[in-house]
């Protein structure tokens, strides 16, 4: 039992300090009781959030709030609002009620435009099969800008051909066509409000270590100077510290997803923030700002390998842009 290993170790512990060779029988059978019952609560804890995020904690959908502000804002720009989604994962779904609240709740946020930063699939086009109504349902003035992640282009499945493989990846392409989102492909768009404008940069999947590289940032920034403000969607949230910070087109802000919050870990808004996304992930989940930039990690809106989330609940990004104040 885990509260009679504890006890067993502290017993170990003491006797070794005090120099006893035997353990202290003055040590009454009832707290030794207590302590392996204490020990027992806590080892069933984690299995205890594992179970609730099976079972409800994988649509505990959270609308996460932000401010960000700008010296180089457009002024037409001030107050403009994004809703950021990410992750999707449509094949894992299991819920079909929960997910059109979600999208529900997405567009209750009236958001300017909405952002998707990858990973709508698992591994093939086919699963959004019927999912088309709910996710083209979709609606912001400037519309929906999407980008790829690395379960989008099929390469966890072994194909039978490299023809099928390019034919799922035009499904998925057409799909997103037929929703009304408009993906970009290591492409660039303008967003116009009067004489004012921003960029909606879109790369496709570009990260650190085993995954993939398929995004062009130059590619992405053609015939963009340094001076407009531009709003990068990148899959991965290493290619902000391997790339983009440090690129001369200024990326005033860049919206990523990827990393899940690995589905599971301890928030407390101003108080704790813990994942073993951690230890894989210098940046993880939510703001950070270096460099005169910021990089917004999405938490996902899905979930992918365990069925569930605990402690690291699904999400919904709204960002407000502001202009700083001289």
């Amino acid at each position: 039992m885990f509260g009679e290993d504890i006890y067993r170790s502290l017993e170990g512990l003491i006797s070794r300090f005090s120099g006893k060779q035997e353990p202290d029988s003055s040590f009454l059978p009832g707290r030794r009781a207590f302590i392996a019952k204490v020990g027992l609560a806590m080892a069933a804890l984690p299995f205890g959030a594992i179970l609730y995020g099976a079972w409800r904690g994988k649509y505990n959908y959270q609308v996460r709030e932000y401010e960000l502000s700008f010296d180089d804002l457009p002024e037409a720009f001030d107050g403009y609002k994004i809703t950021q989604l990410s992750d999707i994962h449509v094949g894992s779904f299991d819920d079909r009620e929960e997910v059109e609240y979600a999208v529900n709740l997405a567009n209750e946020q009236q958001g300017d435009v909405i952002l998707f930063t990858g990973d709508l699939v698992n591994n093939e086009a086919r699963e959004m099969d019927g999912w088309e109504g709910v996710f083209g349902s979709l609606s912001a003035k400037d519309g929906v800008y999407s980008v790829l992640g690395n379960h989008d282009y099929g390469d966890y499945v072994q194909w039978e051909s490299e023809k099928a493989k390019e034919e799922n990846m035009q499904q998925l392409y057409q799909v997103q066509k037929d929703m009304g989102w408009k993906l970009l492909l290591d492409e660039n768009d303008k967003i116009i409000r009067g004489a004012d404008s921003i960029q909606i940069v879109g790369v496709q999947n570009w990260g650190g270590g085993r995954f993939p590289k398929y995004g062009d940032l130059q590619k992405a920034a053609t015939g963009l100077t340094n001076e407009e403000f531009k709003i990068l969607l990148s899959h991965d949230p290493t290619h902000w510290d391997l790339q983009v910070k440090g690129d001369d087109k200024k990326y005033q802000l860049t919206l990523s997803g990827h990393t899940h919050g690995m589905q599971f870990g301890i928030e407390i808004p101003g108080f704790i923030k813990l994942s073993p996304a951690w230890f894989v992930y210098k940046k993880w989940a939510g703001i950070y700002k270096e460099a005169g930039q910021f990089l917004n990690v999405n938490r996902g809106f899905g979930f992918l390998g365990y069925s569930g989330r605990a402690g690291i609940w699904p999400e919904i990004t709204v960002i407000t842009l502001k202009k700083s104040a001289k």
